[in-house]
C-alpha cells in the first residue's frame, strides 16, 4: 500500500512531549502510532477507544486532581484498604 496520503494535526508541545516519550518506551514512532490507530479505525469500522463524558463528581475529583487538590496519599495497600471502612 502506497503512504502517500498526508495527516496534518496540530497539538499542544506538552501532549506532544509526553506522547513521544511514552511512545519511545515501545518503540514506536508517532507516525506508526497515527497508522496503527487509522488502521483500527478502518478494521472496526467505529472509534477504537471507548470514551466517556464524567458525571459532575467524577469531573470535579478529576479537576481537583490534576491540581493537586484533596489528594489522600497512604504508605500500603492495607492502610487504603482501612480507609474505606471509616
Amino acid at each position: 500500500m502506497s503512504q502517500s496520503a498526508v495527516v496534518h494535526a496540530r497539538i499542544d508541545q506538552a501532549t506532544k512531549t509526553a506522547t513521544e516519550k511514552v511512545l519511545d518506551t515501545l518503540g514506536m514512532t508517532p507516525t506508526e502510532a497515527i497508522r496503527l490507530f487509522y488502521r483500527q479505525i478502518a478494521i472496526r469500522k467505529s472509534f477504537p477507544l471507548e470514551l466517556h463524558v464524567p458525571n459532575k463528581l467524577t469531573a470535579s475529583v478529576l479537576t481537583k486532581s490534576d491540581k493537586n487538590q484533596d489528594i489522600e496519599r497512604f504508605n500500603s495497600a492495607a492502610e487504603l484498604y482501612a480507609s474505606w471502612d471509616e
